[in-house]
């Protein structure tokens, strides 16, 4: 994305330079949307504390940060109000902005069927800009190159492509029933996007937005992360199993599965590749597979851990829980609580700051 033109269609009035220097200077941080709670908490992962809470959304689940770490995407996934007027983008006129909407009376009479993203500038913590979409959102994407904004819609059946330059819809695609999770491809040709209502995942060609083909993983797949030294391995939890199966891209077959327990979410890599974690709703559990050889390593974390990331710089585990508003840091050889820091709701996505 081209930072400049992004500022000026966010309407900031920040200096370029001034900003992004502020934005580095914030460092090491996590960014918690919290679901019910309208709001998103921002962690200072060097001191393990919660330091701020980025206001004015609606019941948050999804986000991701722009390449820059400039900018927080955070999807609504509840339906737009009617009388929530979407901004206009700075350089397009007024008609314009009502052609593209549909009119007044349309965009009025359709908003219960859309949704919202919020970009968030990270040096404020105010939210710049709202960017309308077709449907709520459950999870979010920045495309590595920080053009593009892509949002999971649960009701819709597919997945939409919002430009951050323009704020423009680019594309709606379709993928299957219930799509959940999505991540690109290491060389940013592909998105992958599992299908928790058939068993699939999905490959979205990036270039002209279609689906290229579908992978069968049986069960209920939902959060996936790829190998970091490979753009052909993808984890994937699946829900009904309680599994972390690998697929493998490039033949589109499942090569492995790891037991991981009832009602797996959350799954991680630590930063050497070496480790895989992931969460047990049902038992209540944390897990660590070591990849080379499978052996499977767990401790116990109640109630319901829920969403997990692994930090770059030191690989602990950042994990919420689906009935408690809170957020444990983890240490990953132990898997000993390090820390738990309160949040007002529920906690969702986790988006990291890049080391």
């Amino acid at each position: 994305m081209n930072r400049q033109l992004t500022k000026l269609w966010l309407g900031t009035i920040v200096a370029g330079a001034a900003m992004g220097a502020s934005a580095l200077a914030a460092g090491n941080q996590a960014f918690v949307p919290m679901g019910s709670a309208d709001a998103v908490a921002v962690i200072d992962l060097e001191h393990n504390q919660r330091t701020a809470t980025i206001t004015g959304t609606v019941n948050t689940h999804g986000s991701a940060l722009t390449p820059d770490g400039l900018y927080l995407v955070a999807g609504s996934l509840t339906p737009r109000e009617p009388a929530e007027a979407v901004e206009r983008p700075a350089g397009v006129s007024a008609d314009e902005h009502a052609a593209h909407h549909g009119g007044s009376e349309e965009a009025s009479a359709g908003a219960q069927n859309s949704g919202l993203l919020y970009v968030v500038d990270t040096s404020t913590n105010a939210v710049a800009r709202k960017l309308e979409v077709p449907g709520p959102v459950h999870h979010v994407l920045v495309t590595a190159d920080g053009r593009y904004a892509v949002s999971t819609h649960p009701m819709g059946g597919g997945v939409s492509v919002v430009s951050l330059e323009s704020g423009k819809l680019v594309a709606t695609i379709a993928t299957g029933p219930n799509p959940n999770y999505l991540v690109e491809s290491g060389d940013g040709r592909s998105l992958i996007v599992s299908n928790a209502g058939n068993g699939t995942v999905s490959e979205i060609d990036t270039e002209h937005w279609f689906v290229r083909r579908n992978m069968r993983v049986g069960g209920s797949p939902e959060h996936m992360l790829l190998a970091s030294d490979s753009s052909d391995r993808l984890y994937v939890n699946d829900v009904q199993n309680g599994q972390v199966v690998m697929l493998d891209l490039a033949s589109g077959n499942v090569t492995d599965r790891y037991e991981v327990g009832k009602a797996p979410h959350g799954i991680g890599l630590s930063p050497d590749g070496r480790n895989l974690y992931a969460v047990s709703q049902g038992d209540d559990r944390v897990v660590r597979i070591t990849l080379d050889d499978g052996t499977r390593h767990s401790a116990g974390l109640a109630p319901a851990p829920y969403h997990l990331a692994v930090t770059p710089k030191d690989g602990r585990l950042l994990v919420t829980s689906r009935e408690q508003s809170k957020l444990w840091v983890l240490d990953p050889a132990s898997l000993e609580i390090v820390r738990e820091i309160a949040l007002d709701g529920i906690g969702h996505q986790i988006s990291l700051e890049k080391q």
